[in-house]
Parts: C-alpha cells; sequence; structure tokens
C-alpha cells in the first residue's frame, strides 16, 4: 500500500506561482508513474501532468504547458508541481496519483494509489 499526502496548496492572486509536494511513504517514484489531476467544482477529474521516473519523461497537459513543470526528488519519495502564471480557472482540488504504468497516462483510471487533495484557489 502506497500513501500520497499533498501540500502546498493555498490562495494566490491570478499570475502568481505555487508549488505542491505530494510526498510517498514508500520508495515509490523510482517505480511508479505519478501523476497530478485537479478537480474543480462541478467539474470532472482532469489530467495535468505525469512523470515516469525511469528516462525522467514528462507529459502535460495542453492547459498547463510552458507554465506548469513537474519535477521529483527520488531520495525525498517526493515528487513536485510547479505552477506559474496561475489563472483563476485553475482553481481546483489537485491530487497526486501513483501508478504501476509502464508509461505515461491521463487516465485517471489507470493510476492505483491517490492523496487526498489539496485545493488551489486563484483570485483574478
Amino acid at each position: 500500500q502506497v500513501q500520497l499526502v499533498e501540500s502546498g496548496g493555498g490562495l494566490v492572486q491570478a499570475g502568481g506561482s505555487l508549488r505542491l509536494s505530494c510526498a510517498a511513504s514508500a520508495r515509490t517514484l523510482s517505480t511508479y508513474v505519478m501523476g497530478w489531476f485537479r478537480q474543480a467544482p462541478g467539474k470532472e477529474r482532469e489530467f495535468v501532468a505525469a512523470i515516469r521516473w525511469n528516462g525522467h519523461s514528462t507529459f502535460y497537459a495542453e492547459s498547463v504547458k510552458g507554465r506548469f513543470t513537474i519535477s521529483g526528488d527520488n531520495s525525498k519519495n517526493t515528487a513536485y508541481l510547479q505552477m506559474n502564471s496561475l489563472k483563476p480557472e485553475g482553481t481546483a482540488v489537485y491530487y497526486c496519483a501513483a501508478g504501476r504504468l509502464l508509461g505515461i497516462s491521463r487516465y485517471d483510471g489507470n493510476y492505483n494509489y491517490w492523496g487526498q487533495g489539496t485545493q488551489v484557489t486563484v483570485s483574478s
């Protein structure tokens, strides 16, 4: 069983930045794909970004490409999501997820473990 704990959410003005962290309970990152998803009120959960440690490949949703960066520190079992130039439509609960995948996936059903989520609110 893998436990994931997100932190770093909060209230920020449009154009500002936040860095989310996802701490894993086990030596997860080297063998899993780590993903970030978000869910805004009244909307379905959507893919944001993912990283595969072997080869360090990354993938982003078009809506965040160029503004968000996913990374990780294997020694700390922690994944990060650096969010710059935030927009009001980025207001959502952000979730970290881990999946035993051969490659990066944007489909949330492919991820085995989920954190509890952290709220990000972007004011206009």
